[in-house]
C-alpha cells in the first residue's frame, strides 16, 4: 500500500516559483490586510537602502517589494506603481482591498508596489496608544506628549528620515533596481502626495500619473479634515431629506447626528453588547468619540453611508448597539493598518510647521482636537528633510488623471481641481455619489487602463460613469425602501 505524503511536506518537496526582474528576485507570498480576512497572491522581494541617504556607508534597512504580474505575454516594458494612503499604510497589506481597482491594468502591466519606509516590512513604525473607541475624552495635553515620547523610545530608528521627500528615493532605488524602466504612477489619498513628489523629483522617470483622493502639495494635512468631513455629511444626509421614506423615517438626520453627539458628550456610558464576529460578550462605550468615529469612517463609502441615518435613529433612541457593532467592526479592521510612528515622521516635518489651532472647529462632528494632539505630539518628534519645493504646485506636462468622489469626507474634488490647474496634460473625473477612492468603482478600472495604454485623458470617453450615483438609505434593517 503507498503511503501518502502529508500535505506539508508535499508543499514543500513543490518548487519555488518567482521572477528576476532587473536585479530583483522574487518569490511567491501571500497578502493578507490586517483586521480583514482579505488575502492575495502576489511575489515578494526585498530591497535594501541606507536609512539615512546622506550617509550611504551607515544603517541599512530592507524594503519589502511585491509584484502582482501582468497577465500579458509580454507584459509593456513600463510597470504600474502603487503608493497607499494614511499616511502609514502599507502597501502590501492594503493590496488585498484594492486589487480589484487595478484588474484591467494588469492586463498589460506589473504591478509593483513597495512598502514605504515605516510601514508593513519596511522597518515598521508602529506605536501602541491607548485606543479612541474605548476613550471617554480625549487625552490631556501631557498625556499626548508623554505617548509620543514613549513611541519615540520604543523604535529602532532614525525616525527622522521617514519623510516623503526621503521615501521618494526609495522609489527611485526601486526604479534602478527593476532596470531603470519608465513608471506609471498611482496614488491613492496620501499616496497622491508621494507620487507627486516623486515625479517632481524624478519627471524623466515617470510616464503617467494617476491621483486618486487628490492631497494638493500646499494643503496642511488634517487641517482641513473637520470641514471637510461636516461638508460631506451635510451633503449626504441631505440626500434622505429629499427621499420621501427616508424623511418619514428619520427627519433631519444630520441634526440626530449632532443631537447624538451632545447626548454621548454629556452622558457616556458603557453599552454591554455581543462582539459582531465572535458573538463573545463585551463592552463598548458610547461617547462623542465614537459616535464622531462612526459618521467619518461611514462617510467614505456609499454602501455605508447609506446605513447612517438608521444606526443614528436607533442610538438616539436608546438603542445603540447596532451603531456600537458597526464601530467596533470599522475600529477593529483599523487596528494595525496605521503605523503611527511612520506618520508622526511624516506630519510632523511636513505639515505641523504651518499648522495652527482651529478652535472654530470645536461645534463641529469632528471636532478640534485632531490638531491639537498632532502640534502636541510633534513638539517631541523629530523632524526630518523636506524637499525645497515640497509645498510648490506640481508642474508637469506628464499624463495625469485626478479622480475624485462626489462626497469625499477628506479628498473632496475642489482639492483635485486645485492640483488641476498646474498641469498641462490632465483631466479630473468625478464619480457621483461615490466617497473616498475611486478606483474601483463602476467602469474606472476600465478607463484607467484606457488612459495608462493611450497617454490622452482628454480622449477618454468617461460616460460609462454617469450611472453611479448613492447607495439608497437604509430604512430599516430589511434594507431600502423598495
Amino acid at each position: 500500500m503507498r503511503t501518502m505524503l502529508p500535505i506539508a511536506l508535499l508543499l514543500m518537496s513543490l518548487p519555488v516559483s518567482g521572477r528576476t526582474l532587473g536585479s530583483l528576485e522574487f518569490r511567491d507570498c501571500e497578502l493578507a490586510q490586517p483586521g480583514t480576512g482579505a488575502t492575495v497572491r502576489a511575489q515578494c522581494a526585498t530591497l535594501e537602502v541606507p536609512e539615512d541617504p546622506g550617509n550611504p556607508e551607515g544603517r541599512k534597512i530592507s524594503l519589502k517589494v511585491a509584484l502582482a504580474a501582468s497577465r500579458a505575454a509580454e507584459p509593456a516594458p513600463d510597470p504600474v506603481v502603487f503608493f497607499a494612503g494614511g499616511p502609514g499604510q502599507s502597501a502590501t497589506e492594503s493590496y488585498a482591498s484594492v486589487a480589484g481597482g487595478f484588474s484591467r491594468l494588469r492586463d498589460k502591466r506589473h504591478l509593483v508596489f513597495m512598502d514605504q519606509r515605516g510601514t508593513g516590512g519596511s522597518n515598521r513604525l508602529a506605536c501602541d496608544f491607548p485606543e479612541a473607541l474605548d476613550a471617554s475624552q480625549v487625552p490631556s495635553e501631557a498625556l499626548q506628549v508623554q505617548m509620543a515620547r514613549d513611541c519615540l523610545a520604543s523604535l529602532d530608528a532614525d525616525v527622522s528620515q521617514y519623510t516623503t521627500t526621503v521615501a521618494a528615493g526609495d522609489v527611485e532605488a526601486l526604479r534602478q533596481a527593476l532596470g531603470a524602466p519608465q513608471l506609471n504612477l498611482y496614488g491613492g489619498s496620501y499616496g497622491t502626495r508621494m507620487a507627486q513628489e516623486y515625479a517632481r523629483q524624478h519627471p524623466d522617470a515617470v510616464r503617467s500619473i494617476i491621483l486618486d483622493g487628490v492631497v494638493p502639495p500646499e494643503l496642511v494635512l488634517g487641517s482641513e479634515h473637520a470641514i471637510n468631513l461636516e461638508a460631506a455629511l451635510k451633503q449626504i444626509l441631505a440626500q434622505c431629506s429629499d427621499q420621501a421614506e427616508c424623511k418619514q423615517a428619520f427627519g433631519d438626520p444630520f441634526a440626530t447626528l449632532h443631537g447624538l453627539l451632545d447626548q454621548a458628550r454629556d452622558a457616556p456610558t458603557a453599552v454591554a453588547m455581543r462582539d459582531p464576529v465572535s458573538h463573545a460578550a463585551r463592552e463598548v462605550r458610547l461617547d462623542e468619540g465614537t459616535v464622531a468615529l462612526i459618521a467619518r469612517l461611514f462617510a467614505y463609502a456609499p454602501e455605508t453611508a447609506a446605513l447612517l441615518p438608521l444606526l443614528m435613529d436607533e442610538a438616539a433612541k436608546g438603542r445603540p448597539q447596532s451603531l456600537l457593532a458597526q464601530a467596533a467592526l470599522v475600529f477593529d479592521s483599523l487596528t494595525g493598518q496605521i503605523n503611527h510612528g511612520m506618520q508622526l515622521s511624516v506630519i510632523c516635518a511636513e505639515d505641523a510647521p504651518r499648522m495652527q489651532a482651529r478652535p472654530q472647529d470645536q461645534d463641529l462632528v469632528l471636532g478640534d482636537s485632531l490638531v491639537s494632539v498632532t502640534l502636541n505630539q510633534c513638539s517631541v518628534w523629530p523632524k526630518g528633510p523636506v524637499s525645497r519645493d515640497f509645498n510648490q504646485p506640481l508642474i508637469t506636462d506628464t499624463p495625469t488623471l485626478l479622480l475624485s468622489g462626489e462626497f469625499d469626507p477628506v479628498t473632496p474634488p475642489r482639492y483635485a481641481e486645485q492640483v488641476l490647474a498646474s498641469l498641462g496634460k490632465a483631466r479630473h473625473l468625478v464619480g457621483k455619489g461615490q466617497g473616498h477612492i475611486l478606483l474601483a468603482r463602476g467602469c474606472t478600472p476600465r478607463l484607467a487602463a484606457e488612459f495608462v495604454d493611450k497617454l490622452d485623458p482628454v480622449g477618454l470617453d468617461a460616460k460609462c460613469l454617469d450611472p453611479l450615483g448613492s447607495t439608497p438609505f437604509f430604512i430599516n434593517y430589511n434594507g431600502a425602501a423598495p
